[in-house]
C-alpha cells in the first residue's frame, strides 16, 4: 500500500511540476507611453480634467502600488536606455535624442532586461517604439527580444512624407518593421499619416496574441509595450476620434485607458492574474508643443499635463522627470498602496532580475537600486535618496530627497538655458514649481545631496561612457 501511495505522489509530483515550475517565475508587462505627463491619469488627479475619464488606469492604480515619484530621464533615447539597462544613459553613450542619421544606440555589450530575462528562461516580445537604434545588430531583436513589431526611431517621423521639401531630401523614410531574433528585421509599411493613428491597435493586438501564445505554452513571458502615444503627432484611432467631445488629446487619453483594459481582461481571462505583473508608466513629461494644423488635421496646440509639477519633458524639472506609475501584481503586491518614495526607472532592471531569478552583470556600474522589499511592502523605504539630473549629456542637477539643486535651467526644449554660478536650491514640498530658490539659509542642503554627484563623477572616471556611435564590437577599456 506504501508503494502504491508513494508512486502516486511521485506521479502527482510530476504533473504539478511544470505548473509550479512556470510559476515561479512571474509573467511582466511592461507599458512604456511616450511623453504622458504626471497629470494625465484619473489616479493623479487627471482624467475627467483632462476630458475622459480613465477607469482602467485607476483601477489598476487601486489594485496595487502607485508611486507619485517615480523618475525618469527627461528624454526618449535616454529613458529607454536607462529602463532597458539599469545605467544612467550617459554610460551607454545615449545621453541624447539622435537628430542625424548616424550609427547610434546599444552597442552588444550592453546587458539588456529583455536579455537578462530571456536567460532566465523568458519568452520577450516588444511592441512599439524602440529609438535604441536603427541599423542592423541594434534592432530589439538583437538585444534579448524574441519578436518585435514596431518602429524603430521616433514618431514625428510619420509626418516626413507630408511634409514640404521632404521627398527632395534623399532622406529615407521611416519603416514599421517585423522581426525575429536571429533574423534582419522586415520593413512592413511606410511609417506615414494614414497609419499614425492605427499603429498602437496593431500593437495592443499583437502583445495580446503573445500573451496568449505563452500562457498556452506555460512559458513566463515579458512582454514590453512602448506605445507611440501620446508623442506627436496627436492623432487617436478612428474608434476613438470624437468620441469624447473634447478634442483629439482626450480621445487619444480615452483609447490609452480603453487598450489598457484589454490588456488587464486579457491576463484575468487567461487566469495568469495573480502570476502576472504588470507595470504602468512613461518615459518622460508631457508634450508641449504649438504647430500648424493644415495637413496633420489635428488642433494646434497639444499640451499635455504635468500635474503639480513644473514643465514638460526635455527640461530638467520635475514636470520632465516625473511620470505616472501604478504596479500591479494580485497577492504580492497590496492593494490601495501608494508612495511618494523616490523611484528611478533605472530601479526597474535590478528589482524585475532579482523577482525573476535573473542576474544583474557585475562587470560594470548598474546606478538601479533593487526596489523588491519595497515593491513588496516589506520595507517603507525605497532604499533611493536621490539621483543625477542630466538633460542630454549635461549634469543639470541633483535629486536628493524633497529638495532640488540646480545648476543650469532650460524652461522648454526650444528656449535659452541658464547656468548659474551657484546652484539653485528648491524645496520641493513646499515649491513643487521649483521657483523659489532657498539656497540661503539651506546652504546644508547642497552639502547633504552633492556626495551623490561626486560618486557619480568618480564612476564615471573608473568606467568611462561608451561613446555615442561606437562600432561593435565593443570592448570597455580595461
Amino acid at each position: 500500500m506504501s508503494r502504491t501511495i508513494s508512486l502516486l505522489l511521485a506521479a502527482l509530483f510530476c504533473l504539478l511540476a511544470p505548473v509550479a515550475s512556470a510559476q515561479d517565475k512571474p509573467n511582466i508587462v511592461l507599458v512604456f507611453l511616450d511623453n504622458f505627463g504626471w497629470g494625465e491619469p484619473g489616479f493623479n488627479g487627471g482624467g475627467i480634467i483632462r476630458g475622459t475619464e480613465t477607469p482602467r488606469m485607476d483601477s489598476l492604480a487601486s489594485e496595487g502600488l502607485r508611486l507619485t515619484n517615480f523618475n525618469v530621464e527627461v528624454q526618449c533615447t535616454p529613458s529607454r536606455s536607462a529602463i532597458m539597462t539599469g545605467r544612467y544613459a550617459i554610460r551607454s553613450g545615449n545621453g541624447t535624442v539622435p537628430l542625424g542619421e548616424g550609427v547610434y544606440g546599444l552597442v552588444q555589450w550592453e546587458v539588456t532586461m529583455a536579455e537578462m530575462l530571456s536567460e532566465a528562461g523568458y519568452a520577450t516580445g516588444m511592441y512599439g517604439k524602440w529609438h535604441l537604434g536603427r541599423t542592423e545588430g541594434r534592432f530589439p531583436t538583437d538585444q534579448g527580444f524574441d519578436e518585435w513589431y514596431g518602429v524603430p526611431n521616433s514618431t514625428d517621423e510619420s509626418v516626413y512624407s507630408s511634409m514640404l521639401g521632404f521627398a527632395e531630401s534623399g532622406l529615407p523614410e521611416t519603416y514599421v518593421m517585423d522581426g525575429k531574433k536571429g533574423q534582419v528585421p522586415e520593413k512592413v509599411r511606410p511609417y506615414r499619416l494614414e497609419y499614425r493613428p492605427l499603429i498602437d491597435r496593431d500593437l495592443t493586438d499583437r502583445a495580446i496574441d503573445f500573451m496568449k501564445r505563452q500562457a498556452r505554452a506555460d512559458k513566463p513571458f515579458f512582454v514590453y509595450l512602448p506605445y507611440t502615444a501620446t508623442h506627436f503627432p496627436t492623432m487617436p484611432h478612428p474608434d476613438f476620434e470624437g468620441k469624447t467631445g473634447n478634442g483629439p488629446w482626450a480621445d487619444l487619453l480615452l483609447q490609452i485607458d480603453s487598450y489598457t483594459g484589454e490588456l488587464l481582461d486579457t491576463i484575468d481571462e487567461l487566469g495568469i492574474a495573480n502570476n502576472t505583473i504588470f507595470i504602468f508608466t512613461a518615459d518622460n513629461g508631457p508634450e508641449a508643443l504649438d504647430y500648424g494644423s493644415t495637413s496633420l488635421t489635428v488642433e494646434t496646440a497639444m499640451h499635455g499635463s504635468p500635474g503639480p509639477w513644473r514643465a514638460s519633458l526635455f527640461t530638467s524639472f520635475e514636470g520632465a522627470l516625473r511620470v505616472p506609475f501604478a504596479v500591479r501584481w494580485p497577492g504580492k503586491i497590496a492593494a490601495g498602496q501608494s508612495s511618494d518614495e523616490i523611484v528611478h526607472a533605472m530601479d526597474l532592471f535590478p528589482t524585475l532580475a532579482s523577482i525573476a531569478g535573473g542576474k544583474v552583470p557585475d562587470d560594470r556600474p548598474i546606478d538601479g537600486v533593487d526596489m523588491t522589499d519595497f515593491f513588496l511592502g516589506k520595507d517603507q523605504k525605497s532604499g533611493r535618496e536621490g539621483f543625477i539630473v542630466y538633460m542630454g549629456n549635461d549634469v543639470f542637477g541633483v535629486k536628493w530627497r524633497n529638495w532640488k539643486l540646480h545648476f543650469k535651467e532650460q524652461e522648454s526644449w526650444n528656449t535659452v538655458m541658464n547656468t548659474y554660478t551657484m546652484p539653485r536650491v528648491y524645496n520641493l514640498m513646499n515649491d513643487p514649481q521649483e521657483r523659489d530658490n532657498v539656497l540661503f539659509p539651506h546652504t546644508w542642503v547642497p552639502k547633504a545631496a552633492l556626495p551623490q554627484l561626486e560618486e557619480h563623477v568618480a564612476s564615471l572616471k573608473e568606467y568611462p561612457p561608451i561613446p555615442t556611435g561606437t562600432p561593435d564590437p565593443y570592448k570597455p577599456p580595461k
